[in-house]
């Protein structure tokens, strides 16, 4: 199968443009497929349509009915654990770093520079010790 994810009720997003980006939203209906948009909600914004073309689907998938309440969507999500499963997944991850980095100013990139240096002056000498032993 080409496909793993698929735009279907229950399905968690990542929003890639706009006012909203970076949330995690639920597609909680699908509009009009021959305009491209669903209704997705989140706990921390107003439900509202959405074009697919701004949504990045995630492998996260919950169980909701059509259309659900704010409380049982919200209900749904902490049962499914969606924010602890978005965290731990090495997409969650990636941009918990680049968020990171992005806050840094002159002397912690300075000090990350640094470190580096160090790290690989570490393993080079390693790397060293290594070759002299299999010569």
């Amino acid at each position: 199968m080409p496909f793993k994810r698929y735009v279907e009720i229950g399905r968690v997003a990542l929003v890639n443009y706009g006012k909203d980006y970076g949330k995690l939203v639920v597609i909680v209906d699908v509009v009009d497929q021959n305009r491209v948009s669903a209704l997705v909600d989140a706990p921390d914004m107003v439900r509202g349509q959405m074009n697919f073309k701004r949504l990045s689907l995630t492998d996260i998938k919950i169980d909701i009915p059509r259309i659900p309440k704010k409380k049982s969507l919200i209900a749904a999500m902490e049962a499914a654990d969606v924010k602890n499963k978005w965290d731990n997944s090495s997409w969650g991850k990636k941009l918990i770093v680049q968020k990171r980095r992005a806050s840094l100013n002159d002397f912690d990139r300075f000090k990350v520079m640094l470190a580096k240096i160090k790290r690989g002056g570490a393993i080079r000498q390693e790397l060293a010790k290594l070759k002299k032993q299999t010569a």
